[in-house]
């Protein structure tokens, strides 16, 4: 069982080569400047390149995308070809991903079945985003992670909302969305039924799951939740809680606990299928190399590189 670590967005080894930059609309909306949006774009590319460069070197196999990454794209009062207009830098930057796994996993303001329309509209401009960057970057097996979103009405009527606006989003949208088990409304046991419904894949937190259960096992429905990935390799979110007190349990914690680690690859092992794991550490990468350096300590797992190894 082949294991791969992930991290998200920022590279801390490298923090100062690997920021994102932004801009707001009321800064760009003082003059109407568009090369204001262009200066960051063109940052924000050099940013990507620099880590791609760091991941490849340290053998970075998987990797989230920041969300932000073309400002303003998704603002209702703009409308400019982001792609078209930086079409020569996505080639460039295509060509150092090669077989890097690269996914997406859209902010809080994305929520699918919202009441609100203004919400819902915006909701359906930002995955329009995330696709065109995906595809522009020629990323396979493309996915973009969802959270069911909002409560409004009670859990089942925003699960028959859900359904509805899924099927609002042409095909090719519909595709490549993956469902992710939240920590205060939707637990494992309603993604997974949901993602069956709707034939996408189920992206399972860990952490997730810990703070938001009804008592079942996880190990009763993982066999069924990798079914959901079908032709494409699983992935797992995994974090450790900021600490194990009821207030900062939700929160993530800088680095991965070790031994919740490893009981975790414990259990699951006996699934025999290899898995993807981006952890969702505020350390970053840096996570990723310090867990390395305790597993190899701490368990005879076959070490691939860097970050990969075989149980």
């Amino acid at each position: 069982m082949l294991i791969r670590l992930g991290y998200v967005s920022i590279s801390k080894t490298i923090e100062h080569m690997s920021q994102y930059h932004t801009i707001t609309y009321t800064q760009f909306n003082k003059d109407n400047d568009y090369n204001k949006i262009d200066n960051v774009v063109y940052e924000n590319f050099k940013t990507l390149e620099n880590i791609l460069i760091y991941n490849q070197k340290n053998n970075i196999h998987f990797y989230r995308l920041t969300s932000k990454f073309i400002p303003l794209a998704t603002h209702k009062n703009l409308n400019f070809d982001y792609i078209k207009c930086y079409q020569n830098l996505f080639n460039k930057t295509s060509k150092l991903i090669e077989n890097m796994r690269i996914d997406t996993h859209p902010d809080q303001f994305t929520v699918l079945n919202s009441t609100k329309k203004e919400v819902l509209e915006n909701t359906f401009r930002i995955l329009e985003y995330h696709y065109k960057i995906l595809k522009a970057l020629k990323i396979k097996n493309p996915i973009i992670i969802l959270h069911v979103g909002s409560s409004v009405f009670g859990k089942e009527n925003s699960i028959k909302r859900f359904i509805h606006n899924f099927n609002l989003l042409p095909d090719y949208l519909k595709k490549i969305i993956a469902l992710e088990n939240d920590d205060k409304i939707y637990n494992i046991k309603d993604v997974l039924s949901l993602c069956q419904k709707l034939d996408v894949p189920f992206v399972f937190d860990y952490h997730h799951y810990r703070c938001n259960n009804t008592g079942e096992n996880y190990l009763d429905y993982i066999k069924d939740i990798f079914a959901t990935w079908k032709n494409i390799k699983p992935k797992i979110h995994f974090s450790s809680p900021k600490n194990k007190t009821k207030k900062d349990f939700r929160s993530h914690s800088d680095y991965i606990d070790c031994d919740d680690f490893i009981n975790f690859l414990e259990e699951i092992k006996k699934f025999d299928i290899d898995v993807d794991i981006m952890l969702e550490a505020k350390a970053k990468d840096e996570a990723i190399f310090r867990l390395m350096r305790q597993l190899k300590l701490k368990t005879n797992y076959n070490f691939i590189d860097e970050t990969s190894f075989i149980i």
